[in-house]
């Protein structure tokens, strides 16, 4: 039973790799942006997005 749990979630885990990946692209632009116009709090926001979404990247990796 167990197996069939983690295979469970390993397909949905490969399914949000994509859209994970999608997401840390649309996140960097942001921050990008956000440089461009020298917007702190914009840019601390985006950095703080970025780890979550790394480490989350990292743990479906895995």
């Amino acid at each position: 039973m167990e197996q069939v749990i983690q295979t469970f979630k390993r397909k949905d885990g490969e399914k949000r790799i994509p859209v994970l990946r999608l997401e840390i692209d649309y996140e960097l632009m942001t921050l990008h942006d956000a440089m461009l116009a020298e917007d702190l709090e914009t840019m601390n926001s985006s950095k703080r997005r970025l780890e979550k979404f790394r480490q989350e990247l990292i743990r479906l990796e895995a």
